[in-house]
């Protein structure tokens, strides 16, 4: 599991909400605590969220972009076609970060051993805080009548009070 921050998408009611946290860290120290891990992707119609290496992930961020271009807005072919040279690329390979990319029909994640993930329910995540902010996003789906920006915010909120490698300077973006 990555240990660097919280990402979570949710969609609910047509509408979908990414948010991640700020904080950088390295090791047992934090050295930032307003990055950006969010991106809106091909013409305002993706959004795209990273745990891990800063470095690593924007080179994924700049790949996965150059084949959202080139698909033609296709998220699950972008996504395929990334997977398969992040795996067969000897640089590439040793990245160490996950992607989180949503349109208005497909959330999922990516990951350097070949994953690419969509969930059941309109709820994803990853990073640290990942099973905190799963959990309260689930919850709030089910329990109350907030949209899916409120989700994502009262979610990570409670992730920015449990998880250490997760801040609350947090960063939402919404299609």
């Amino acid at each position: 599991m990555i240990k660097s921050t919280t990402i979570l998408g949710v969609r609910k009611d047509g509408k979908i909400a990414i948010g991640g946290d700020g904080q950088v860290t390295l090791d047992k120290t934090v050295l930032k605590h307003s990055a950006q891990k969010i991106r809106t992707l091909y013409n305002g119609k993706v959004l795209a969220g990273f745990a891990g290496s800063v470095a690593d992930a924007i080179t994924l961020f700049e790949k996965f972009e150059q084949y959202i271009d080139k698909d033609r807005g296709d998220l699950k072919r972008a996504a395929i076609d990334l997977t398969k040279e992040w795996r067969q690329d000897k640089i590439l390979r040793r990245l160490e970060a996950m992607l989180i990319v949503m349109d208005k029909e497909h959330s999922l994640i990516i990951s350097g051993t070949g994953d690419v993930i969509e969930p059941d329910d309109g709820v994803i995540s990853i990073g640290s805080g990942s099973p905190y902010a799963f959990a309260a996003a689930r919850a709030m789906m089910k329990f109350s009548n907030l949209n899916a920006e409120e989700i994502v915010k009262e979610s990570m909120k409670i992730v920015a009070d449990i998880c250490i490698y997760t801040n609350d300077h947090i960063v939402i973006k919404t299609i």
